[in-house]
């Protein structure tokens, strides 16, 4: 069993907080590794030591967040979509700097390729084309059609596109997927 010095977790902490206030400050191109551990209140060398720069940084963020997610759809296979919703919901909100960094326009279109791919690969476990009322649709339209309207959502929430509280709108999406799915 590998022990992680707790020094070790507390600085990559800051250094991903302070990284994240930046980016909802400032574009990723006027970002410095100096701004990065000013803000983080380490040096240099301690930000260079976890991460090669801050495209790193950002990349070890999607992943890390898109690995959260992917284990919430593990453990909620067998929720109803509402309940599911719900509890994707609770992630977005426990970690809403984030989301709204990403999913808003200061964002990165590269998470939101990561993010509708995760939502897709989610999606096509259920669909049934061979019965029922999508008998017949095409499984890439609909996994699509789906996908990209999550997502929609995910982001006008993020944006403040939808006044909705996030159990309010985990809900209508959850009831809208259980109608059409």
């Amino acid at each position: 069993m590998t022990v992680v010095d707790r020094r070790i977790l507390k600085s990559q902490e800051a250094i991903k907080k302070a990284f994240i206030e930046l980016l909802s400050e400032k574009n990723l191109d006027h970002i410095t590794i100096q701004d990065i551990a000013d803000r983080a209140n380490v040096g240099r060398r301690t930000v260079y030591s976890h991460y090669l720069d801050k495209y790193d940084l950002l990349d070890k963020l999607i992943d890390e967040h898109i690995s959260e997610l992917e284990k919430l759809c593990k453990s909620t296979a067998e929720m109803s979509f509402v309940d599911a919703f719900l509890v994707w919901f609770e992630y977005f909100e426990n970690h809403y700097s984030f989301f709204s960094i990403m999913l808003a326009s200061k964002g990165s279109p590269y998470f939101r390729s990561r993010f509708l791919a995760l939502v897709i690969d989610e999606l096509k476990r259920e669909v049934d084309v061979k019965a029922g009322k999508n008998k017949g649709l095409s499984q890439v339209v609909l996994v699509q059609f789906f996908g990209a309207a999550i997502v929609g959502i995910i982001e006008s929430y993020f944006t403040n596109g939808i006044p909705d509280p996030p159990q309010v709108v985990a809900e209508q999406v959850g009831i809208l997927l259980e109608r059409n799915l």
